[in-house]
């Protein structure tokens, strides 16, 4: 099983080479969480994404022989930029493969960084099957994303960060793909006298570990759907498996909707970019995945911000449903002037902002004399949305919440 004394070789090793992150203390979640929050911005690692610290470990310990041949690999988006820029530092010649449906941007920046991108399959382990064919073609070395002892000591090095930023570290609560961040992480901490509780967190469309450690052994799911492309793991990895079970204390899942509320949380309050797979561990911490005690010094690990502005687009606009900020109603109104001014009186008088409108008079369910009226409202919150439906409703508008 992978050492402590691993993690801190591969610190030594790549040490110059990938940024020391830094801990920010976050006011907002600490008084809503009552313990002492520090975010670890691994999104300002090189690459956007802490897998550049695998991918340089692992690089770099390649026999010359592999070096030559060059490397294979596969990745839903960060690995692949990690790899790419760490082979082409190291004069290593790299092929990604890549899903088909892969954030476009992540395949821009793996091409930035120097790394052939092969697109290939609906999903991870249809990108990783062709990447072993690839492996078998053109007969290169195979880099593993996370199950691979040198990858996941390079991750590892994020504990030892932490252990000296934040000293009094209770919890540190990280992302769980296929597992090689939080392998790394929980072994960096297990070789210290400090007693610190190590949380997962897998997103309820790719968390395969729940079942998996009530059976003792790896479950691998049929299908994976998730905003966290970055965890959209089918399965952990076997070695990684292993150091879960050994090293980690608790495992929690999150959902869609609870991401999207952290990725706008972070944005707002914090003003930090994160991915769906950076914002999962917050998302644990702030809807009480698991018990804070009051004053406890918790430790997020925002493992990335690499996340496609398009899904970005989708996941605020969820955020802010899911938060009472954003509100879509269809109402009726009589077909005369000043009606649609009395309507919009009524939201004005209730502090509600109007974004836009759609009036319809042909719509078939609806009386001759009569007009749908679709509203996009900007709202405070769900108390606010309540009192206004309940003021439109009062002034004799029927309401129909469409989001």
């Amino acid at each position: 099983m992978l050492s402590p004394e691993d993690v801190r070789a591969a610190r030594e090793r790549i040490g110059d080479r990938v940024v020391h992150t830094p801990v920010e203390y976050s006011n907002t979640f600490s008084s809503l969480t009552g313990g002492e929050v520090y975010l670890k911005c691994e999104q300002f690692q090189r690459t956007g994404a802490f897998k550049l610290r695998g991918a340089t470990n692992r690089i770099a310990t390649l026999p010359a022989e592999d070096r030559e041949t060059g490397i294979v690999t596969a990745s839903a988006g960060n690995h692949a930029q990690g790899v790419a820029l760490a082979a082409a530092r190291a004069g290593v010649d790299a092929t990604i493969v890549m899903p088909e449906y892969a954030p476009i941007s992540k395949v821009h920046a793996t091409e930035g960084y120097g790394g052939r991108v092969v697109l290939y399959g609906l999903n991870y382990a249809e990108a990783q099957a062709r990447a072993h064919d690839l492996e078998r073609e053109e007969g290169r070395f195979y880099l593993d994303a996370f199950d691979d002892p040198d990858v996941m000591a390079g991750q590892g090095t994020i504990g030892l960060e932490i252990l000296e930023d934040v000293p009094e570290v209770d919890t540190v609560v990280v992302p769980i793909g296929g597992g090689g961040l939080i392998s790394g992480i929980a072994t960096a901490l297990s070789g210290t006298d400090a007693a610190v509780r190590v949380v997962g967190v897998q997103a309820e469309g790719a968390a395969s570990l729940p079942d998996a450690l009530k059976k003792g052994e790896r479950v691998e799911l049929d299908a994976v759907d998730t905003i966290a492309d970055g965890i959209a793991v089918s399965r952990v990895g076997e070695r990684t498996f292993e150091t879960i079970r050994e090293r980690v204390d608790e495992v929690v899942t999150v959902s869609d909707p609870e991401i999207a509320r952290a990725i706008t949380a972070l944005l707002e309050r914090s003003k930090t970019l994160a991915e769906g797979a950076g914002a999962a561990p917050l998302a644990a911490l702030i809807e009480s995945k698991f018990e804070v005690a009051e004053g406890e010094t918790v430790v997020p690990v925002i493992s990335g911000g690499n996340i496609d502005p398009n899904v970005l687009t989708t996941v605020l606009m969820r955020g802010l449903i899911q938060s009472g900020r954003y509100l879509r109603i269809r109402t009726v109104l009589k077909d005369r002037p000043g009606t649609l001014q009395e309507l919009t009186s009524v939201i004005a008088e209730n502090r509600a902002n109007i974004y836009g409108i759609q009036h319809d008079r042909t719509a078939r369910d609806i009386g001759m004399s009569s007009a749908e009226v679709e509203l996009d409202l900007e709202t405070r919150g769900h108390d606010h949305v309540d009192r206004l439906i309940d003021a439109l409703e009062d002034s004799g508008y029927p309401v129909e919440v469409l989001v």
